[in-house]
């Protein structure tokens, strides 16, 4: 049977401030997803909401991964900015290591890696800053996953370093004619239809492939499918989307499971 990972980004809180429903939202999707990616404290997330999710994943019995960012609260992460290969290394060992750090204060471990918001993006075309970051995870522990988009640098980089990597694809975002997504400020960027998102998620799982914002069609590796928490109706659409994938023969595993 093949498997695959269904991710989604969350404890994306910080002090008294929550996205959405918070952690009553969290913890829902967690019914249906098989790994988290939590905020560790650049673009969103602090100490105590990056507790309360890993014990959160831990009841849920979810994989659980640092998401590191930028260090850019107001923008939510989602803005570039003019960093180093250097400054990206630093950023992500810094934040794995926090998370890490409370993960194993609550007897969990952290199991995969993946870049928040623009830092993926520009990773994703950027040699430098994808093999930074992955030499980042692998020095300090090279037993992690490393998460990128399908057909990036990313994923290049990880498997040059040495890295075990999950090639990542989204149901509810456009991509362009060569692989990357298409910009959120872009109208039709992102897939609001929950119909249409599981059939582009059933598309990639199922062939590999999906068409472009411009019709091209793009064959895409998709070992997991990424679900955003502030996506209204997130919960709803996850239980869905898990459905549709197991109607389809799919089984839904952690990340681990599910590239071997």
């Amino acid at each position: 049977m093949k498997r695959i990972d269904l991710n989604c980004d969350i404890g994306e809180g910080f002090g008294v401030y929550r996205i959405g429903e918070g952690h009553l939202l969290e913890e829902e999707l967690m019914n249906h997803v098989s790994s988290v990616n939590i905020a560790c404290g650049f673009h969103a997330g602090d100490a105590a909401t990056m507790r309360l999710t890993v014990q959160m994943a831990l009841k849920h019995g979810v994989a659980i991964g640092a998401h590191p960012g930028l260090p850019d609260l107001q923008g939510f992460g989602r803005r570039e900015m003019n960093i180093t290969a250097q400054e990206a290394y630093e950023m992500t060992v810094y934040q794995l290591g926090a998370l890490m750090a409370i993960a194993k204060s609550e007897g969990g471990l952290v199991q995969h890696v993946k870049p928040h918001g623009a830092l993926y993006n520009m990773a994703a075309c950027s040699p430098a800053l994808a093999e930074a970051i992955a030499q980042a995870v692998y020095n300090v522990d090279e037993r992690l996953v490393l998460y990128g988009l399908a057909g990036s640098e990313l994923i290049v980089a990880a498997n040059k370093t040495g890295l075990r990597s999950a090639s990542e694809v989204f149901a509810d975002r456009r991509y362009t004619s060569e692989g990357a997504l298409v910009a959120r400020g872009i109208e039709g960027a992102v897939i609001e239809e929950k119909e249409a998102a599981v059939a582009q998620a059933l598309q990639l799982a199922l062939h590999a492939a999906t068409l472009a914002m411009d019709g091209t069609k793009l064959e895409l590796q998709a070992d997991t499918i990424c679900i955003h928490s502030d996506t209204a109706g997130a919960a709803e659409y996850a239980l869905i989307l898990r459905s549709e994938l197991e109607k389809a023969g799919i089984a839904i595993a952690s990340p681990l499971s599910a590239i071997g």
